[in-house]
């Protein structure tokens, strides 16, 4: 305890044994209890010297730090500001601010990608690109024909109008070669893929055509109901179109490009051949008109279709005035579950040309009549498909015709992408064809110097194997034997061989 401290104690001590005589005995405890009186005093100043001591404002050194400090972090910040006003991106600038401007510029970027996309959105685009290289043997001007074509198809996206949904469909072709179809008289095309705009443009100038162009509605019945609890559909279509993409449709022979070549293993030959097609389409098999289409799926996976279409006629349907007496097709189809549930297609369908083209050039007359066609599958690998038709009407080149045959997946080799395809057909010339086809006064009738007689039936076959060499790479060699062509006895059986490749996106 300090000298002050002490004689405080001294004199406070003496003041209460002097107040308190009666205390002076017990000094010896009183001195006690008044020294830690005193220690607690002492601590109380303590304690408020340190208090005040934190209350007194800092020192000028300190103080100068601060402003420092604060001083840097607006010129900072000013920079900083600087540096956002301006699009630019500078190395001289704070590395913050171009970190937020390629942050800036990336969500640009992705803003502008979300629009293309969103611009884009719901529109499929198909690519086929197909050529065909065939040497026939057993005609007089025997060679290689090369040909190829490209084909295009754009969809746009599906709009909604209440229930109705809505779409449109484009088709862009080119092509180049005739392929054999006027080397021999047959009524069998042996390459439909051939597409060239000859009469358009010179032959060797290859130039793309509009091929198709039409508008799809669907609206499902019954009209005004509940739309997710609907099974029937009313279809509507209408533009230029390819009638067999509507009709005649087949699983197993349906498409040049990848399946059989010639003309009768694709479509009925009745509707679709190099001498007389009875489709009602123009030159390149593309038609203006309209499809009516019921379609019920209630009973699902067996479906009902009942299909009307009536599409521009004459030797060259157009826009014009092919609607005088137009080609009217009915056609009934159902896919049935026949063979322990296995998937078939079974189509009925009647047809009437006003102005169909007949042997006899620039003339036409009125055709009609009946097909069926068929596809069906037998087990895991096998499609049997099947064609009939019967025609009526003045110069036919043939009235009857059938066509059979099967394709063979390549899963019973270890090759599943690859196929096999088989087929036979052949076709009854025409009474008024066996009648006038060995006319040889052209100039005088119309009629073309066929110089035979025509008799009997044409028969033809076909085989081939398609061989995937990569998901988007076919390579087909392909073969056919044409007897009797177009009903001509004394002529040789054609044959020919071929290859195609098709490469499709």
């Amino acid at each position: 305890m300090g000298k002050g401290k002490a004689a405080r104690f001294g004199l406070l001590a003496a003041a209460v044994v002097t107040a308190f005589p009666a205390l002076a005995a017990d000094d010896a405890d009183t001195h006690r209890q008044l020294q830690r009186l005193m220690e607690r005093v002492e601590q109380l100043e303590k304690r408020n010297a340190e208090l005040e001591q934190a209350l007194q404002p800092p020192a000028t050194g300190a103080n100068s730090q601060i402003e420092a400090r604060l001083k840097a972090l607006e010129e900072r910040n000013t920079r900083l500001n600087s540096a956002l006003s301006t699009e630019d991106v500078s190395e001289k600038g704070p590395e913050l601010a171009a970190r937020l401007k390629a942050v800036e510029y990336q969500a640009l970027d992705i803003q502008k990608q979300a629009k293309v996309i969103d611009s884009i959105e719901g529109f499929s685009a198909g690519a086929n690109f197909t050529t065909v290289a065939q040497r026939a043997s057993g005609i007089d001007n025997s060679g290689t024909q090369l040909n190829y074509r490209a084909d295009i198809t754009v969809t746009t996206p599906t709009i909604k109008t209440g229930d109705i949904e809505s779409k449109l469909f484009g088709h862009f072709r080119v092509g180049q070669g005739k392929g054999l179809g006027d080397k021999f008289t047959s009524f069998v095309g042996p390459n439909a893929t051939s597409f060239q705009l000859g009469s358009v443009v010179e032959p060797e100038s290859s130039a793309m055509m509009l091929a198709q162009a039409w508008y799809q509605a669907d609206i499902p019945l019954p009209f005004g109901g509940f739309q997710p609890h609907s099974r029937q559909t009313l279809t509507v279509n209408f533009g230029k179109m390819d009638p067999f993409a509507f009709f005649d449709q087949n699983t197993a022979a349906n498409d040049e490009t990848r399946q059989f070549l010639a003309s009768p293993f694709v479509h009925n030959a009745l509707l679709d051949n190099p001498l007389a097609a009875n489709i009602g389409a123009d030159g390149f098999g593309f038609s203006p008109g309209m499809r009516l289409s019921y379609f019920n799926w209630g009973a699902k996976p067996e479906t009902y279709r009942l299909s009307l279409g009536v599409f521009g006629a004459g030797r060259s349907a157009n826009f014009s005035d092919s609607f005088k007496s137009p080609f009217v097709i009915l056609q009934a189809e159902t896919s049935r579950r026949f063979f322990a549930g296995l998937e078939g297609n079974y189509r009925l369908y009647f047809w009437r040309n006003g102005q169909a083209p007949t042997f006899v050039t620039d003339e036409t007359a009125s055709h009609n009549g009946i097909g069926f066609s068929f596809d069906q599958r037998l087990g895991d690998g096998i499609t049997l498909f099947g064609r009939l038709g019967m025609g009526d009407g003045e110069r036919l080149p043939f009235d009857r015709t059938a066509s059979f045959g099967a394709e063979f997946s390549g899963s019973y080799w270890d090759r599943g992408a690859d196929a096999v395809g088989l087929a036979i057909g052949s076709n009854r010339t025409g009474k008024d064809f066996r009648a006038q086809s060995a006319t040889l006064d052209a100039d005088a009738d119309g009629i073309p110097d066929y110089g035979f007689a025509a008799t009997g039936w044409e028969q033809a076959l076909e085989a081939y194997y398609r061989f995937r060499v990569h998901e988007r790479f076919e390579l087909t060699p392909d073969f056919q034997y044409i007897r009797n062509p177009a009903g001509n006895p004394g002529a040789r059986a054609v044959t020919i061989f071929g290859v195609r490749a098709n490469l499709a996106f």
